[in-house]
């Protein structure tokens, strides 16, 4: 992935940005203080991505100054997590956000083509994973990823995973979503040539204890190349597959 530092100094390079523009777009201030959050602007020049906004927690009235000071500073798509439907339907009427529901997930601006090596997995131990695992790949396809959805691929009917065996093969990083005792990250692991991040999720009974006992298990998976997230962050697991897509 280009950052843009580098896009920048190339077109300076072809003749398409002088260098005293280029001067000015690189001195330009790194966040914008408005006062109770600190925009980062640069954030896409150091890490190839730009800032996504956490909704929770937030007012509608901060998110909305937020995403303006990020428009106004050129981002033409803004990502936003955890985002409530009542928060969702006051940004639609001003910004004509894209709301995903299920995810939690707000989109303004167009979703880029995507721009990665190959191929993000998005896979889940059962339906009820869906929600989680559709914030990893929303996620990943915003950041620039092609993503194979993979659903309800459990190991209590391995059969169904087994018969996604090239897309799992294939793949330049896999996200596993479970919840219960968290078996499917292993599985996975044991079959795939590229990392998997694990994705340990709140769904299960009493003694899963909101997500803990996947996190235990997929802390202490005996697959190599397993990596784990928090529970439910979906996001944190999109992220992290998108930056191996790009790598």
């Amino acid at each position: 992935m280009q950052s843009e530092i580098k896009t920048l100094l190339e077109a300076v390079k072809n003749g398409e940005v002088t260098v005293d523009e280029a001067m000015l777009k690189i001195k330009a201030a790194p966040f914008e203080d408005i006062g109770y959050a600190k925009v980062d602007l640069h954030r896409k020049a150091r890490q190839g991505t730009t800032e996504v906004i956490y909704a929770a927690g937030k007012t509608t009235e901060q998110i909305c100054g937020i995403v303006e000071t990020m428009l106004k500073n050129g981002q033409e798509t803004v990502l936003l997590t955890r985002l409530d439907k009542q928060s969702a339907g006051e940004l639609e009427k001003k910004f004509g956000l894209d709301y995903r529901e299920t995810a939690r997930i707000g989109i303004i601006g167009k979703i880029p083509p995507p721009d990665g090596h190959g191929t993000v997995v998005v896979a889940t131990g059962g339906t009820s994973d869906i929600p989680v695992a559709e914030e990893a790949a929303i996620t990943a396809e915003v950041l620039g990823s092609k993503v194979v959805r993979l659903y309800d691929v459990g190991v209590a009917g391995i059969h169904r995973l087994l018969s996604h065996k090239e897309d799992i093969m294939t793949a330049s990083a896999i996200v596993a979503a479970a919840g219960m005792e968290g078996a499917l990250a292993s599985v996975i692991g044991g079959l795939a040539d590229c990392p998997v991040i694990a994705v340990p999720t709140s769904v299960g009974y009493g003694a899963s204890f909101s997500g803990l006992a996947a996190l235990l298990s997929m802390l202490n998976s005996c697959s190599a190349g397993v990596s784990v997230v928090n529970i439910d962050n979906g996001f944190g697991a999109g992220y992290i597959a998108n930056m191996i897509n790009h790598r």
